[in-house]
């Protein structure tokens, strides 16, 4: 037994990152990969915007840059097909969505099922979609935070893997709700990619599975 589990840690498990922006939960990601017990590897990092900072922190770490632009397809589904060739290329075991500001079409989210995870900025399933820091506010909430989830075809409503909540403070805005937020992001994101990795982490017929146990409707909960 405990030679399997050594094999499983030496194995590494390429990943793909997508991303439209700067990229501020990728580089925790890529600062996770490098510590050196970590078997998560990222092979690429792929924007729909030439200009998302993100690109340049990959570049920066030396890992393989590609630019895919929607507006030059058609529609989603020639586009997401596009992508799904690229993706492959670097034939990842796991896809990671890193703040990828577009809607997935159906065949996309199934030929990666099971390998696609996603971060959103609320305790899913409130606030799905934007705004989320200003909608917790507004609903008077005294906690508030992040999640991680597997990827379905419903839009955020994945099967949950690891949530973070922290307290809504006296005071909060929008913007100091999602400081606060953001380095919840920068943790789970990481924890979550290397359950993965190190096989830990899988999405099973009824949820989320991690180190053999069917995870609760919240997934595994941190609190702050």
């Amino acid at each position: 037994m405990q030679e399997r589990m050594q094999e499983r840690m030496q194995a590494t498990c390429d990943v793909v990152v997508l991303l439209s922006g700067s990229g501020s939960n990728l580089q925790a990601l890529i600062d996770a990969s490098q510590a050196g017990d970590n078997p998560a590897r990222i092979r690429a990092v792929i924007s729909n915007r030439a200009d998302a900072y993100g690109l340049q922190r990959a570049f920066d770490a030396g890992i393989e840059t590609r630019t895919l632009d929607h507006k030059a397809f058609e529609g989603r589904e020639a586009f997401d097909a596009a992508l799904i060739e690229l993706i492959d290329a670097f034939e990842p075991k796991l896809v990671v969505l890193a703040g990828f500001m577009r809607i997935l079409s159906a065949d996309f989210v199934r030929h990666y099922q099971g390998r696609l995870l996603n971060i959103h900025p609320s305790l899913l399933p409130k606030y799905k979609g934007l705004h989320t820091h200003q909608r917790a506010l507004e609903a008077a909430d005294t906690e508030h935070g992040c999640s991680v989830h597997f990827v379905t075809e419903e839009l955020d409503g994945g099967p949950l893997v690891v949530q973070a909540l922290i307290p809504v403070e006296l005071g909060d805005s929008p913007q100091s709700l999602a400081q606060r937020v953001h380095v919840q992001e920068h943790r789970i994101y990481p924890m979550a990619v290397r359950w993965f990795a190190e096989g830990r982490l899988a999405l099973g017929e009824q949820g989320a599975i991690l180190d053999g146990q069917l995870l609760g409707a919240s997934g595994h909960l941190i609190r702050n």
